[in-house]
């Protein structure tokens, strides 16, 4: 009896951590990350057309693929909606020189080491990880960004993979899904996308 209970004692607290683990309030899936300025992703990358790299400007280059600096708010806002009271921040940061204080949607521990670079030169695109952000009016989280998630791409890294070129585009559905499966599989060998290199503990843990 004492071993039959120790055995569900074990087994009960395995499923409490893996429930906790993927528990949204830990995660942060769809929780919406307040900002100094109410930026609408639906708006700049929707509405106007806007590409992620423009924004984000080290995505291509580096591992972090970087905050707009208030200059390149400026550089339409200093011309449209000039007066809008939401955009004050946004002017006072341009005269005063002061950094706007983004507050990061898609954190990762600093025991994980993640790089743009290499993603979007694969092919990953943008929406894999941050989800639909040209349907967020305001910015959430769309993964759970968890070891699992970034396993399960690594392990099938096939699927994920788009032409570099076209990395930022949001929608999908109107692209051929057998013909993607088969780029995604000619793309994965080409670029030598071993599952057992990529999931080895130190591409993610150095």
């Amino acid at each position: 009896m004492i071993l039959v209970g120790f055995v569900g004692l074990i087994v009960a607290a395995s499923a409490a951590g893996a429930g906790y683990v993927r528990n949204p309030l830990r995660t942060q899936v769809g929780f919406v990350q307040h900002q100094t300025v109410p930026f609408s992703h639906k708006h700049h990358v929707r509405d106007d057309g806007i590409d992620c790299r423009y924004c984000h400007t080290g995505v291509e280059t580096g591992a972090d693929a970087g905050l707009p600096p208030t200059h390149t708010c400026m550089t339409c806002h200093s011309q449209i909606w000039t007066d809008a009271p939401v955009l004050a921040p946004v002017r006072e940061s341009y005269a005063t020189g002061k950094p706007l204080k983004w507050n990061r949607v898609a954190q990762l521990p600093d025991y994980v080491f993640f790089d743009h670079h290499v993603h979007v030169d694969n092919g990953v695109a943008c929406v894999e990880c941050h989800g639909r952000v040209d349907k967020m009016p305001l910015t959430w989280r769309a993964k759970p960004f968890t070891m699992q998630f970034c396993l399960d791409c690594h392990q099938s890294p096939a699927k994920a993979l788009r032409p570099p070129d076209m990395v930022t585009r949001m929608d999908w559905s109107g692209f051929d899904k057998a013909a993607l499966k088969t780029y995604g599989a000619q793309a994965a060998a080409h670029k030598g996308l071993d599952p057992k290199r990529l999931t080895n503990c130190e591409t993610c843990h150095r």
